[in-house]
């Protein structure tokens, strides 16, 4: 019987995990779930518990060979304590991937993101500094996790929480801008999954989920109240990984 390992990409949304797809799925030994969009979002429903794992791989890797590495992005999870049970419940044992990364960029990216598909109407500016008050209200019926959440998605230590706690040992962290410039990065990633870290995936073409709204630039003062914003959560997620971050940061 041949022997599979699962891996779940589960975020952080907004944080190239386009491209981390694109680098999981060149990759031989690794099937990727389909359909890629919409993202499947299994565990984000409790229904899918008792279907079990041969149900979950049935469903999505009806296309799968003779991979031995299977896994899913649903960059959802990550912000879904919830989750984290209901996929240790149908997968046992998994490694859980997360891509990070700048906070305040992923913010901006994120309102980029919702004013492409309309739910977005405020100026970046607005948006920021009101989301810096509150968290505005949104519709679960129209999306799986809120598309105003521009700075409570980049508080990721807390985020981390629930899977550590899920999968002790098994949540691998990488970081965006480390897999764009540090081909060691891509080999880590590799290994961290369980195939083959000597795989060299091609450059990925063309645009990776890009956004079409141009990006206003931040004024000074904002940007200085975001990095006083996620400086707590910056100096956490330093000490989990145990290195400093790829990023400006605040103590």
């Amino acid at each position: 019987m041949m022997t599979r390992r699962h891996f779940l990409v589960i975020g952080a949304q907004r944080s190239g995990t386009t491209y981390l797809h694109t680098l999981l799925e060149a990759h031989p030994e690794i099937v990727m779930a389909r359909p890629t969009r919409p993202e499947p979002k299994v565990f984000l429903s409790d229904e899918v518990v008792d279907k079990g794992v041969e149900w979950y791989l049935s469903t999505y890797f009806s296309h799968a060979r003779d991979e031995t590495v299977h896994g899913e992005k649903s960059t959802s999870y990550l912000e879904v304590a919830e989750a984290a049970r209901r996929a240790r419940r149908v997968l046992g044992e998994a490694d859980i991937v997360v891509l990070l990364r700048d906070p305040v960029e992923r913010a901006v990216s994120n309102w980029r993101f919702s004013t492409d598909h309309g739910y977005e109407q405020r100026p970046l500016e607005q948006a920021l500094t009101e989301n810096l008050a509150s968290s505005r209200p949104w519709d679960p019926s129209a999306t799986s996790v809120s598309p105003f959440g521009y700075l409570e998605r980049g508080r990721f230590a807390d985020c981390l929480g629930p899977w550590r706690d899920a999968f002790p040992g098994r949540v691998h962290v990488h970081f965006l801008a480390d897999l764009l410039s540090d081909p060691s990065a891509v080999s880590d990633l590799y290994a961290a999954v369980g195939a083959d870290p000597g795989f060299r995936a091609p450059a990925p073409t063309g645009r990776v989920n890009r956004s079409d709204t141009p990006r206003p630039d931040l004024s000074p003062d904002l940007e200085n109240r975001l990095r006083d914003y996620f400086a707590a959560g910056d100096q956490a997620l330093s000490e989990l990984v145990g290195r400093g971050l790829p990023w400006p940061t605040r103590r």
